[in-house]
């Protein structure tokens, strides 16, 4: 069962962000207190990078006894929606964390930003410009030249006052003046660089309606929103690195009430995928996939209906760690953490994707009998069940060669296999039509070598296989990785040009043991010898689909166990 959103999380592994906390805790700084804040834009699907920031926020939160917010950067109302606000609560809450009464927006301060913006045009720190944005960024210079002020930059603050007021007024069109900060033109560092701290922008907010035209920047919402929230420790990611001093700059100009810390944390990069939500809002638009849950998708609700459990993500997101450093994750160890937490929870079951009809011609016509199978060889409390067994069973067409390599331990005419669970069968013959496919095995079984604790004999191949009569059909996806190479879009090609054609192969006609057919969705499995399965919400009673999740083949228990 998935954690309940209150449920404790376990601590995490030392980092240096752990070590800064407890620092502040010792010394006394911020009162004693550890607030972070989660601040996701509401622009798009939560992906498994927003899980990583999700952990260390909430986690560090709970590990010193703070609190963590949730709230939406939502300041640039054109590409916001409430269908991704609540797409966001789901995705969190799935996770396992929870905020109380703490949800608050960036919108929320949209007045007291304001007047904040007015008390530094008051102080000479920031000024209207009326410049278009490609002279703006003329003026910028580069990393190597300094830039040029703009002509409006010694504009009297009673001008400015009066043209900022215009703007929040609706004077003028979209893109005729910015409110702009006044710091350094000549610095090093071009987000100092007289940045941009409101734009004109005549769209309805989600929230606000039509109440504002004027929007401010991240860069400047940020650090007062954190500030009045009383944010102790605001975690960012490393590309905010560089804008840090310009957090400080306004934290130290507007004078909030509280002084929150910026703190930067290298993001998750995962190899055959893409983390930008720009891309993947292009995988959606362009329709190259079914939605933001498409299972192949590397967004939350992808992976929840991929089957990935809440707890595989977490500990993927603790196994990778906290680090200063960019690097990018091998994606086979997210499958491996995957696998590990599905092989202890998922319960076994029978499943034929592709399925041949085999005839055990010395088992009794009409007669049918009852195998025990274990339902999870890693939890003994999941006890045992019952499969129907008779003289018409179907196995994986795979398990079949006519004229097998050597050490190929399945089924070929004069050999021996184990049925999974049942008796030792033997091919004796074998059916073709008429242009030479083979469609049915006509076999025989040992009647005293039924698989148990008291077996004596033992064969080399064991396979699986449902009851004709008794199995029930579905349909399965098999889902594969996205994208082909490791790094989509590297040299700076469109990634979406590099998608894997075969990342989707739907199978219908595929047989299930008959408890399967009213598996409730959300519901996993591991079909044996086959991987780890999640029943589909398209499914509909007695009309299951199922999820490939993973395989069985765990590439990174390989590379582990070559690097030990």
């Amino acid at each position: 069962m998935d954690q309940p959103a209150d449920a404790p999380v376990a601590p995490a592994a030392a980092d240096f962000i752990r070590e800064i906390a407890a620092d502040d805790l010792r010394t006394g700084k911020h009162g004693g207190r550890v607030h972070t804040r989660f601040p996701p834009e509401p622009n798009g699907y939560l992906h498994i990078g927003h899980a990583k920031s999700i952990c260390l926020n909430f986690g560090v939160a709970a590990e010193f006894g703070g609190l963590c917010n949730l709230r939406y950067d939502d300041t640039n109302p054109a590409k916001e929606d409430v269908e991704y606000v609540e797409a966001i609560e789901e995705d969190v809450r799935w996770l396992g964390f929870a905020w109380g009464d703490r949800t608050f927006y960036a919108s929320d301060y949209f007045e007291a930003l304001y007047r904040y913006a007015e008390q530094l045009i008051r102080d000479g720190k920031a000024y209207v410009d009326s410049l278009s944005a490609d002279d703006i960024r003329r003026n910028r210079g580069t990393l190597t030249e300094p830039g040029r002020n703009s002509p409006y930059r010694e504009r009297s603050v009673e001008d400015n006052l009066d043209l900022f007021g215009r703007m929040r007024a609706g004077e003028f069109p979209d893109g005729t003046h910015v409110l702009r900060a006044r710091i350094d033109m000549a610095s090093p560092n071009i987000n100092m660089r007289d940045p941009t701290l409101y734009r004109i922008r005549h769209a309805a907010h989600h929230r606000t309606g039509d109440a504002w035209c004027i929007y401010p920047t991240y860069d400047y919402a940020h650090p007062i929103s954190d500030a009045l929230e009383g944010i102790t420790h605001s975690l960012c990611t490393l590309e905010f690195e560089d804008h840090r001093p310009l957090y400080d700059w306004v934290i130290e100009h507007t004078r909030p009430p509280a002084r929150p810390r910026q703190i930067e944390f290298a993001r998750l990069n995962l190899n055959y995928t893409v983390m930008s939500k720009r891309k993947l809002l292009a995988l959606v638009e362009q329709k190259l996939v079914h939605g933001w849950d498409d299972p192949r998708m590397p967004t939350i609700a992808g992976l929840r209906r991929r089957g990935c459990t809440p707890e595989a993500i977490r500990d993927f997101c603790a196994r990778i760690g906290v680090a200063k450093k960019e690097n990018v994750v091998d994606v086979a160890l997210l499958e491996h953490t995957v696998r590990e937490d599905l092989n202890r929870r998922a319960r076994r079951a029978l499943a034929v994707l592709r399925p041949l009809r085999i005839v055990i011609e010395n088992y009794p016509e009409g007669r049918e009998e009852h195998v025990q199978a274990v339902n999870n060889p890693e939890d003994p409390a999941a006890g045992t069940r019952l499969l129907p067994f008779s003289r018409e069973l179907c196995i994986e067409r795979d398990d079949f060669m006519e004229s097998p390599p050597k050490k190929f331990f399945r089924l070929s005419p004069g050999v021996e296999v184990r049925l999974r669970y049942a008796y030792i069968l033997k091919c004796e013959r074998v059916v073709k039509d008429a242009s030479g496919v083979v469609t049915e095995l006509r076999c025989t079984y040992d009647p005293g070598s039924l698989s148990g604790p008291t077996a004596t004999r033992r064969v080399k191949g064991t396979i699986h296989w449902v009851s004709a009569a008794r199995a029930r059909g579905a349909e399965v996806r098999l889902y594969d990785r996205l994208f082909r190479s490791p790094d989509p879009g590297e040299g700076g090609r469109d990634p979406l040009s590099d998608l894997n054609p075969d990342s989707l192969d739907r199978l219908s006609g595929c047989l299930i043991e008959p408890a399967l057919a009213d598996a409730e969705p959300g519901a996993r499995f591991q079909f044996e010898r086959l991987g780890y399965f999640c029943v589909d919400p398209d499914s509909r009673p007695g009309a299951p689909v199922f999820n490939r999740t993973v395989t069985l083949k765990d590439t990174w228990a390989r590379i582990a166990q070559r690097a030990g």
